[in-house]
């Protein structure tokens, strides 16, 4: 009998007209929406948080410089010794709405440590620049050009420029490591050595038809430009792509066709998958250097874990 009750107040949901693949609205829009496939997430903030609060009071105080003319157009570069060092630029995500850079110093210790410079970017907040995802996407690869132009100035390798990002940050990564750097800042196209983008969106067709669009304005120009994917004549580099097994079922599509597509164009790509981890917890995997994103940057940038 209590099997019986129990049936009797189950509702099934009736499922709506397809909106993407085999998802109907609804489907697609939990799809976008990390807190319904990592219910942890309020959990995972607070340890971020705390470890980039707790690695800012050990190391010596980041550089705070401007890359840009308005205040939010800031970057915060945390240091190593070694004279002449690679450096690591790290986009951190969000939705677009969300984060700062001070929130994303915790992985600073793993690059300083291994003998390189780790700089994270400040930028606009979707819901400040009135939906428009380009601005932040200009503000992105401004930030890269002028690490490029300046690295000399706080001791950094511009020839050894790498870039990182998650969630939001690794669809802003994959803009930056397609971006025609010649034809719109006059630089070589090669400046960009290496990307790992980690937990990203690559093709925003789906996004745009998602419940995200309540708060970015996609136009087709907006989806065009903003999706990596369909750019890669531009990509100069080997790209390290990564997601959890336990994301969102589009968050996982996306980083396979990406790495997918990025293969089929010719161009060198590794794909890596954090068995058990759901969104949020693959981003502290940056703050540890054998942890998979950690390990993967290292790899990337051709370095090691050795006391600063």
């Amino acid at each position: 009998m209590a099997a019986d009750s129990a049936a009797s107040h189950t509702i099934q949901r009736t499922k709506g007209p397809l909106v993407w693949l085999d998802m109907d609205q609804k489907e697609l829009d939990d799809a976008y929406n990390q807190s319904v496939y990592a219910p942890n997430q309020e959990q995972v903030a607070k340890r971020r948080r705390l470890a980039s609060e707790a690695a800012i009071k050990r190391l010596a105080p980041a550089l705070r410089l401007s890359y840009g003319p308005t205040e939010i157009e800031k970057l915060d570069i945390y240091r190593t010794s070694r004279p002449n060092a690679p450096i690591m630029v790290f986009t951190h995500g969000g939705a677009w709405r969300n984060g700062s850079a001070k929130d994303f110093a915790f992985p600073a210790e793993v690059f300083i440590n291994a003998g390189a410079h780790y700089i994270v970017l400040d930028f606009a907040a979707i819901q400040d620049v009135g939906g428009n995802l380009m601005v932040m996407a200009d503000q992105v690869r401004r930030a890269v050009a002028w690490v490029y132009k300046n690295a000399e100035t706080f001791g950094g390798d511009r020839n050894r420029l790498y870039v990182a990002g998650h969630s939001s940050g690794a669809h802003l990564t994959g803009v930056i490591l397609v971006t025609d750097w010649p034809g719109d800042f006059d630089l070589p196209a090669n400046i960009v050595k290496g990307g790992l983008c980690v937990s990203g969106m690559y093709d925003l067709k789906p996004v745009r038809l998602s419940a995200r669009s309540k708060y970015v304005k996609f136009d087709d120009l907006t989806e065009q430009a903003l999706s990596s994917q369909r750019h890669l004549e531009f990509l100069n580099c080997p790209i390290t792509v990564g997601y959890g097994s336990q994301e969102t079922p589009e968050f996982q599509r996306q980083g396979r066709e990406f790495a997918a597509a990025i293969k089929a164009a010719g161009k060198p790509v590794k794909l890596i998958v954090g068995e058990g981890f759901n969104h949020f917890e693959m981003q502290e995997t940056f703050g540890n250097p054998y942890g998979l994103a950690g390990r993967a940057a290292l790899e990337l940038m051709n370095l090691q874990t050795r006391s600063s």
